[in-house]
């Protein structure tokens, strides 16, 4: 049998490996270590604020290891995960097909969406889950016409304990990841390894293609080789390894910028009820419930219990422009994209408004983003093979580093249909 290394166990590594599985035999490689939930009670953590402790959005990382943050402009921080799962398992469990952009190449996920609706549980029938608080928002963003709908949900609430702690990793196992794929995978064959981070790619320029897999495992240097070579560390990651194997992508870095316009709500309770319940699609940005837990730890402004801040996200659809490569992220924000960011402001001061709020008693979260990608994203040209020309023969994407925009939404879904198109273009070549 052909062998298949996947690198990353993200959304688009770990449905790659599940979908390779058995037709190659597949070695992931994770540069991260086993996810483990937050362990730590925030109420406790929370007095510690005031003696300083908490300086850098960075210092996350020492409490919680699975979560990385990295500076990318003088006012914006990157959050991304490095560990069994990745991102998916940071995520507040949110699903939302996204695949406009590559709808207009001639790419239609029809039928790879159906497949992820049979295979993993998708609910949007959760209102009887929402608190008094959740209700009364959702009731004054209809009032303000802003056209809320309720957010589909990768989250089995008959096991959910409604703890709001989604982001922190659950603890119940309520809440899909990528790691239950990666549990398919091992149990059909694969191998997993952790803490094995990719370095660079040797490429052989005689028949262009992969022929050596650098990595670092406890300090050592490793190396493998395999006939097909997955590339899904992440929007950040994927660049990075491009870069350092020879190969230049595109200075086209999207983020999706999050900022959160909170304010004081006694009883708001926010923190332990289901987070991103109902999205409202605006402008260039989307709107959404969000209780910010970096914010919480790392902003003054947000030195309040958390049971008592009432909070929403504004999540933008920013302009592509950026570099995530070997010594540094380069992205700022646009024009467009900063008077996006004020007229989402805007409306979440006009939704507080609404619940009783003087608008100044509200006050604004610290700018962080997710979601990086578009670096090597989709042509027409490749709607079929989605294999850009630099890469070599053996070598294909498998994450958002092939989106062609923004998407400004939660992008799992559209990541794992992506994925598993990919795949099925993967295994056609070998039969």
């Amino acid at each position: 049998m052909k062998k298949a290394i996947v690198i990353g166990s993200g959304a688009g590594g770990a449905m790659m490996a599940k979908e390779l599985q058995g037709h190659f035999q597949v070695t992931i490689l994770e540069a991260g270590g086993e996810f483990q939930p937050f362990a730590f009670s925030v109420d406790r953590l929370a007095g510690l604020r005031k003696t300083g402790l908490f300086l850098d959005e960075r210092m996350i990382s020492l409490l919680f290891p699975a979560m990385r943050v990295q500076k990318a402009t003088s006012d914006m921080v990157l959050v991304h995960g490095r560990c069994t799962g990745g991102t998916t398992t940071l995520a507040t469990g949110s699903a939302k097909r996204c695949d406009e952009g590559l709808e207009k190449l001639g790419i239609h996920l029809d039928e790879e969406f159906a497949e992820l609706e049979r295979e993993i549980p998708l609910s949007t029938d959760h209102e009887q889950y929402w608190s008094s608080q959740t209700k009364a928002l959702y009731d004054a963003c209809v009032e303000l016409g802003f056209a809320p709908t309720p957010t589909g949900k990768l989250v089995d609430f008959d096991r959910c304990v409604h703890c709001g702690r989604c982001v922190l990793g659950c603890r119940t196992g309520a809440k899909w990841d990528s790691r239950r794929l990666l549990e398919e995978s091992v149990e059909k064959g694969a191998v997993l390894k952790t803490n094995c981070k990719v370095t660079k790619l040797g490429i052989d320029r005689s028949d262009n293609s992969v022929h050596t897999v650098y990595a670092k495992e406890g300090g050592k240097q490793t190396t493998y080789s395999a006939d097909l070579v997955v590339l899904a560390a992440g929007g950040l990651g994927t660049p990075i390894i491009l870069d350092r194997s020879g190969i230049t992508c595109e200075a086209t870095l999207f983020v999706d910028p999050v900022l959160c316009v909170a304010a004081p709500y006694p009883g708001a309770g926010q923190d332990r009820h289901i987070p991103m319940p109902f999205l409202m699609q605006r402008d260039g940005y989307m709107l959404s419930p969000y209780m910010d837990y970096l914010s919480f730890f790392f902003n003054k402004s947000w030195r309040l219990p958390s049971k008592d801040i009432l909070s929403i996200m504004i999540k933008l659809s920013d302009s592509g422009f950026g570099a995530s490569r070997s010594r540094k992220i380069e992205k700022e924000l646009t024009l467009t994209d900063r008077e996006r960011l004020k007229a989402g402001v805007s409306d979440c001061k006009a939704i507080l408004g609404k619940m009783g709020i003087a608008e100044g008693d509200m006050f604004l979260g610290t700018l962080n983003a997710g979601h990086p990608g578009g670096m090597l994203p989709l042509t027409s040209e490749e709607s079929k093979s989605f294999h850009n020309h630099r890469l070599p023969e053996n070598l294909y994407i498998a994450d958002a580093t092939l989106l062609p925009e923004s998407m400004g939404n939660p992008p799992i879904w559209t990541i794992l249909a992506l994925a598993k198109r990919i795949a099925k273009v993967c295994t056609a070549a070998i039969a």
